[in-house]
């Protein structure tokens, strides 16, 4: 081992008892059970019902409550208990209204500390204490490490201190703030890492909430989903990855995610659309509950939705005609329309146009931007690059993302693996060189850092290929064979909307096809799984999202509201511990005042994917391979300065 970093490891383990210490410690943590692992998708700004999910841990909180006091508390209290671990501010606050007097509210605080102290060293109890504490709020640790630890021999010689201890909590004022810390310290102990397998962004209101979320959850990665990637691409440089966020933020009526939330100023948006646009039913905003806009707000937004489609439209043409390798000619839509008869010609078959609005579209070069358009893009790519706030989303972003993740055996991809009707990898040439399968997301991903490391680079292949990753051929993010943007807003014939899905869609109901792509990846195909997003699953129509005799999981139910019509549920996640998988259904997400006040949850079904014979230990784990890379380093520094 190289003597520098052994060296600089000494610094560490500066003594022969820390390097055995620590050996001892890492290698007894390998024979712990691993920690539970929760895998979400498709999230799509919707906070609230992401935030419920990640406070019940899909189930974890309520099951470890019902186990533990199964023949303690009714079924009306382990509700409470429950909603008190989810929201612990406004459950107490609801709990302190409807008690009449202080000594009931003395008498619920002692009991509520005891049941959540329990709780606690229950849910900690494949960590060690070392993990626990650094979970535990930190102005508690101690007095709470006291009521933890007790034998049953110092429960009975020490019944009066620890009385005492929990009174003096009460006395003052502080069983609020150590029930509130308590109930995090739970959420945070039945999960012990999050898996987000694509799509946080565009269709809900709050994605932004999320991305705060996260950055400040214990432990997370990211699979990049399509619509993350042109957030990325924006903030890279992509002037079509910019126009298409705000065109979906239009059409969805979140443009306070772009100005608001952002800060980034549509005002010469406006003033563009205001000066070229008029009404238009195909642009206008879709209508959600609580969408409560005037007349003048619905027409501004109808507007710049039309102003940004055309701008994207036209961005689109330079990239396709430098990039002949993308294959994509027959997406120059503004170039085939017969401006006079106001028709264009899709795959052979003529189609007439309705909801047109081409007032800024020169017929003799349809792609060319007006200096209006061009001013208008350049300032708002200026202040998406230089907004504080997205610069931290983004680059947390990328920190913790990657467009596929193989971890405990286990493949994750937000999309799909390009394959042709054979099930054989699909092959692009970039560069003049071919790549398919692995080697193909590898490249996408290369590309994709090297553009966001080089964000003044605007029009660039690694810059065009963040673009292709939304929309291209062999996109694994994307997965169809092209982008039907512009029929749906001109074409009323639905035929000329439909999206054909590549192959891998109905090949990975196939285990053999399943097999094939784990190997690809180098994983074992006999316990590898592929955890797979971004299409919806369609319960209501009796898909079922377990597929290829359980090595393909699609975890994608619909928590955006938008596929919530067609799915019939509102998302599925992931539970994956040392005793197997599970996956849960979720019901739709009213409101977080209905679980307060009724304890109504949003489960639905349980169903066991996986059950592992023997219990998995951290040993066989991502973290145990990187712990045992840890213990090789220390007994190497061992043999090179303690035991010459």
């Amino acid at each position: 081992m190289d003597k520098k970093y052994l060296e600089l490891l000494a610094e560490k383990y500066d003594s022969e008892d820390k390097v055995v210490t620590e050996i001892i410690n890492l290698e007894a943590i390998l024979n712990l059970p691993k920690g539970t692992e929760h895998f979400v998708s498709d999230l799509h700004g919707e906070y609230q019902s992401f935030q419920h999910v990640l406070r019940n841990g899909s189930g974890r909180v309520k099951e470890k409550i019902e186990e533990l006091f199964k023949d303690v508390l009714s079924e009306k209290n382990v509700n409470e208990l429950t909603t008190l671990v989810y929201y612990p501010e406004d459950k107490l606050q609801l709990i302190k209204n409807n008690l009449d007097n202080q000594r009931d509210l003395n008498r619920w605080y002692a009991e509520t500390i005891n049941h959540m102290i329990k709780l606690i060293s229950f849910a900690s109890s494949k960590y060690t204490r070392s993990k626990l504490r650094k979970a535990l709020p930190e102005q508690f640790v101690y007095i709470i490490e006291e009521l933890l630890y007790k034998t049953e021999e110092e429960s009975q010689n020490k019944k009066p201190y620890y009385t005492k201890v929990v009174q003096q909590i009460i006395s003052l004022n502080q069983a609020d703030k150590l029930i509130i810390g308590l109930a995090y310290c739970t959420q945070r102990l039945v999960v012990d890492h999050l898996h987000v397998v694509g799509d946080i962004y565009d269709r809900g209101p709050e994605p932004d909430k999320i991305m705060d979320t996260l950055i400040n959850y214990h432990s997370v990665d990211i699979q990049w989903g399509n619509h993350d990637v042109l957030w990325l691409g924006a903030y890279a440089g992509s002037k079509v990855c910019l126009a298409n966020i705000i065109r979906i933020c239009a059409r969805y009526n979140n443009l306070d995610i772009i100005e608001d939330v952002y800060g980034i100023n549509l005002r010469p948006l406006l003033n563009l659309a205001e000066k070229y646009y008029k009404d238009n039913s195909a642009f206008r905003p879709k209508k959600t509950s609580g969408n409560n806009l005037s007349e003048e707000e619905e027409l501004q937004i109808t507007k710049i939705h039309q102003a940004i489609a055309i701008i994207q439209f036209k961005l689109e043409s330079p990239i396709i005609k430098r990039r002949p390798f993308f294959n994509m000619s027959g997406r120059l839509m503004l170039e085939k329309i017969d401006y006079d008869k106001n028709e264009i010609v899709i795959h052979g078959k003529n189609y007439l146009l309705e909801n047109t609005c081409f007032a800024t579209v020169d017929p003799e070069n349809p792609s060319q931007l007006l200096i209006e358009e061009q001013q208008v893009i350049d300032k708002l790519l200026f202040s998406v690059q230089h907004s504080e706030k997205l610069a931290r989303h983004m680059n947390f972003l990328m920190k913790k993302g990657s467009l596929y993740l193989k971890y405990n055996e286990n493949l994750l991809l937000h999309g799909c693996i390009p394959l042709d009707d054979k099930g054989h990898m699909e092959k692009m040439v970039i560069d003049n060189i071919e790549y398919e399968g692995r080697d193909l997301l590898d490249v996408f991903e290369l590309h994709l850092r090297n553009a966001f490391g080089h964000p003044e680079e605007t029009d660039d292949l690694s810059t065009d290929m963040v673009w292709y990753l939304w929309t291209g051929e062999y996109s694994s993010l994307f997965g169809k064979r092209e982008m039907t943007t512009f029929e749906r807003y001109f074409i009323k014939d639905k035929e000329a909307h439909k999206e054909n899905k590549n192959p891998y869609y109905y090949l990975r109901e196939r285990e053999e096809i399943c097999r094939d792509i784990l190997t690809e990846f180098n994983l074992n195909p006999d316990h590898g799984h592929i955890i797979n997003g971004h299409t919806p699953v369609k319960e209501i129509e009796g898909e079922d999202p377990i597929k290829a005799n359980g090595k393909m999981i699609v975890i994608d139910g619909g928590f955006s509201k938008a596929y919530q019509s067609t799915t019939g549920i509102a998302g599925y996640t992931l539970l994956y511990n040392s005793f197997g998988m599970k996956l849960v259904a979720h019901k739709h997400f009213n409101s977080k005042e209905n679980v307060l006040h009724n304890g109504m949850d949003v489960l639905s079904v349980k169903r066991l994917v996986d059950k592992v014979v023997e219990r998995k230990m951290v040993l066989e784990t991502n973290v145990g391979k990187e712990l045992l890379k840890e213990v090789s380093a220390l007994k190497s520094l061992m043999e090179y300065r303690y035991m010459k």
